[in-house]
């Protein structure tokens, strides 16, 4: 299927009054325990994120959470800061110029649902500077509540603007392509691991049981890209990574799927994140940095294969998508 979009239905002016911006979720301006906390505590203030009575979670968040997990937090971004900022603000920046030579007709920019450039002021600038249409991109392949929800709500109350949000791409078949070519190349430079194994970030089960489709889109991808590799079911997992609080979220975990190949005597495992369209705290922390020294622990070797960025090959099939979705506009 090709990526879907949901449609607020005004009229449809020129692609000279057009837009297309991808959204992603957000960073703190800097690795240090004041940013952070600037950025968390928007983060999991929106109801999107966490659904707690305001009663209960707010004063839970401000004199618990965000006192306590800051400065921990901030060490782990310093751990993976570069030069030029925070690695997902540094790729989607990239990312964005990429998909702008790729698509010369309409403006391509990028915002962040989250931190800076935030996505609900751009809104009001671009409709200020006489943009009359607007193409949200979420860089989320995989459509959640959680997250593309929540950038579709931002850009449901912008006022004087025709919108269009893309909900997901996750059996897109350039993206597939795309993902697949990547884990190829990777296993062509440092030769076969012996697994393979999918990384998704994580989710409450409750949202799951609530009717959200993550975890089956989830699970279409994995799927989708393994028969693009030619592998068979033995040679991969899917996983979820990235478990906050203490319900219960959607199984198996990665750290807890990592041991349990360790166990079978697997020594060699390549980690994909296909969840993740650029590089972040979450893939370049948690995966490439923690988790591969865990699993080298047990003796194994964990080999990272980085997100799709902003790869001429990524740049081209959001691109597509992009062009794709304003042309069904226009019909």
């Amino acid at each position: 299927m090709p990526a879907t979009a949901s449609i607020t239905d005004r009229d449809a002016p020129s692609t000279a009054d057009t837009a297309v911006v991808l959204v992603n979720l957000g960073t703190p301006d800097a690795p240090n325990t004041r940013a952070v906390r600037r950025y968390l505590s928007e983060f999991l203030h929106d109801r999107r994120v966490v659904d707690m009575s305001r009663w209960l979670w707010c004063p839970l968040l401000h004199f618990a959470i965000l006192p306590l997990r800051s400065g921990k937090v901030a060490n782990k971004y310093a751990s993976v800061w570069l030069p030029e900022g925070s690695p997902l603000a540094v790729h989607t920046r990239r990312l964005a110029q990429a998909v702008q030579q790729e698509l010369p007709e309409v403006r391509v920019l990028h915002a962040m649902r989250y931190g800076q450039p935030s996505w609900k002021q751009l809104l009001q600038r671009l409709q200020a500077e006489g943009v009359r249409r607007v193409l949200a991109l979420p860089l989320y392949p995989q459509y959640s509540t959680s997250t593309t929800a929540s950038v579709g709500d931002v850009l449901g109350r912008a006022e004087g603007l025709a919108t269009r949000l893309v909900e997901h791409y996750h059996d897109d078949p350039d993206w597939v392509a795309a993902v697949a070519d990547s884990i190829h190349r990777h296993r062509a430079n440092e030769g076969d691991g012996e697994h393979l194994l999918f990384s998704f970030h994580g989710l409450p089960q409750r949202f799951v049981d609530q009717g959200d489709p993550y975890a089956r889109q989830c699970e279409t991808s994995a799927r989708a890209i393994a028969r693009a590799l030619n592998l068979p079911d033995e040679a991969w997992t899917l996983s979820y990574q990235s478990r906050f609080g203490r319900e219960r979220w959607l199984e198996p975990s990665t750290a807890g799927t990592l041991d349990a190949l360790a166990a079978r005597g697997i020594k060699r495992v390549d980690v994909v994140a296909p969840g993740f369209a650029v590089d972040c705290l979450e893939t370049l922390e948690e995966v490439a940095m923690m988790l591969a020294e865990d699993f080298a622990e047990h003796g194994g070797e964990l080999r990272y294969v980085p997100c799709l960025n902003e790869s001429p090959a990524h740049a081209a099939l959001l691109a597509g998508i992009a062009r794709r979705e304003l042309g069904a506009w226009e019909r």
